[in-house]
C-alpha cells in the first residue's frame, strides 16, 4: 500500500499534511533483502492508476523485480495514514483503505504461480490471508505439499485482530503456519491468537511442524527453534546456504520433528523512534543469513540489526546496513553485543557513536 506519513505529531483529525511512502508487509521485506545484495522478487497487483505507479516504481528502486506486479484496471491501490504516535500507545491511529483494493483481489487465477514459486524462498505473511477468500486460497495453494511446493516457504504470522473480524483468522493462520518452513510469530502474538503462555518453549509445543521457527520477544530478543528432522540443509548451525533442492515433498510422510532446545539471542539496546515495520525489517535479516548459510546466532544478529534499522527511523521501511557493518557488529563477543546501542543515523555512512564506543 502507499503509505501517508504525518509530518507532525497529532490526531489524524488535527493534522494538515502527509507525507507518501510505501508500506506494506512482504514488500517491506522484500525491498530490504533487496537492498541487502539479494535477489528478490515481488509479485503483487496494484490498481491501474498514480499510486499503483509509485509502489512499483519505489519498490523496483529499491532494485526488487516488479515486472510480475499486475494492474488491476478496475479496483484501486491500497492507501493508508497513520498517526506519529507509536503503536502501543493509545494515541495512535490508522486509517485503512484497502477493501476492495487490487490486492485483496488476489487469487490464485490472478498471479503468475510459476513466478512466485521459482525463488529459492517464497516469503508470505498473515495479513494477506486476511484480505480475502481469494488471497487465502493463494496462501492455502502456495503452502500445499506437493510437487509444486516452492523449495523453502516463509511465513510471517502477522496476527491482526481487527482484519479478521469475528472469522476464525487465528485458526487460519495456525493453520498456514504447520504448513510453513520457516516461521516467525511474536511472544505476545501467539498468546493473543491461540492464547499460548508460558514463553517460547510453549509456542514451539504449538508449532512442531516447522523445521524453524522464530519466537520474536520484543526489545528482549528471540529464540529459534531448529527441527531435529530438517531435511533440507537447515541444521542448528546453518552449515550452508539453501540449494532449493530439499523440501517436504521429498518425504514420503509427514515427519514430527523432534523436540530440540531453542537458541536465545538478546536483542541490542535501540533507540525506538516508530515499531512499525520492525517484524518485516527482522524477517528479511534473518532470511539473509539463511541465504548466506550463516551461523544460527549470526542468522539471528542479522534479524535484530535489520529490525533495529527500521525501528530508528519514522517510516515503515528503512534500508538495512550494509554488509561490512552487519558482518562487524554479529561477530562481536557475547558482551560486546549486549553493551550495543543504535540510535537514529546508526546506519549511515561509517560508524556510529555507540558503535565506536563498542570494544
Amino acid at each position: 500500500m502507499v503509505t501517508f506519513l504525518p509530518t507532525r505529531p497529532g490526531r489524524l483529525a488535527d493534522v494538515p499534511s502527509f507525507d507518501r511512502a510505501i508500506g506494506g508487509a512482504e514488500s517491506n521485506v522484500a525491498c530490504a533483502l533487496a537492498a541487502a545484495g539479494h535477489a528478490v522478487r515481488w509479485v503483487s497487483r496494484v490498481g491501474a492508476d498514480g499510486f499503483g505507479d509509485h509502489l512499483r516504481e519505489t519498490v523496483g528502486a529499491y532494485g526488487v523485480d516488479v515486472s510480475y506486479v499486475g494492474r488491476d484496471p478496475g479496483r484501486p491501490t491500497g492507501v493508508y495514514f497513520r498517526t506519529a504516535g507509536d503503536r502501543a500507545t493509545d494515541a495512535h491511529e490508522v486509517a485503512y483503505y484497502r477493501a476492495g483494493s487490487a490486492a485483496s483481489a488476489m487469487s490464485a487465477a490472478t498471479v503468475d504461480l510459476a513466478a512466485v514459486r521459482a525463488g529459492r524462498i517464497l516469503h508470505l505473511s498473515g495479513i494477506t490471508a486476511a484480505l480475502s477468500e481469494g488471497c487465502l486460497g493463494l496462501l492455502r495453494e502456495l503452502t500445499a505439499s506437493g510437487g509444486e511446493r516452492p523449495p523453502v516457504v516463509s511465513f510471517d504470522v502477522n496476527y491482526r485482530a481487527g482484519l479478521w473480524g469475528g472469522s476464525d483468522g487465528a485458526e487460519v493462520l495456525l493453520e498456514l503456519a504447520r504448513r510453513a518452513d520457516i516461521v516467525f510469530v511474536g511472544e505476545d502474538e501467539a498468546e493473543l491468537a491461540w492464547g499460548v503462555g508460558g514463553g517460547p518453549a510453549a509456542v514451539r509445543e504449538l508449532l512442531p511442524e516447522p523445521e524453524v521457527l522464530v519466537v520474536k520477544q520484543g526489545a528482549t530478543g528471540a529464540t529459534a527453534f531448529v527441527s531435529a528432522a530438517a531435511r533440507w540443509g537447515l541444521v542448528a548451525q546453518f552449515p550452508a546456504p539453501l540449494k532449493g533442492r530439499y523440501s517436504r515433498r521429498f518425504l514420503p510422510a509427514p515427519v514430527t520433528p523432534a523436540p530440540t532446545p531453542g537458541t536465545f539471542e538478546p536483542a541490542p539496546v535501540v533507540d525506538v523512534v516508530a515499531t512499525v515495520g520492525a517484524g518485516d525489517a527482522f524477517a528479511a535479516g534473518f532470511l539473509s543469513g539463511v541465504l548466506r548459510g550463516l551461523p544460527l546466532r549470526q542468522t539471528l544478529r542479522l534479524g535484530h540489526l535489520f529490525a533495529a534499522a527500521a525501528l530508528t527511523t519514522p517510516a515503515d521501511l528503512a534500508p538495512p546496513p550494509d554488509r561490512d557493518t552487519t558482518d562487524r557488529l554479529t561477530a562481536l563477543d557475547a558482551g560486546a553485543w549486549e553493551r550495543l546501542r543504535l540510535g537514529p543515523g546508526w546506519t549511515e555512512a561509517g560508524a556510529a557513536e555507540e558503535e565506536e564506543r563498542t570494544p
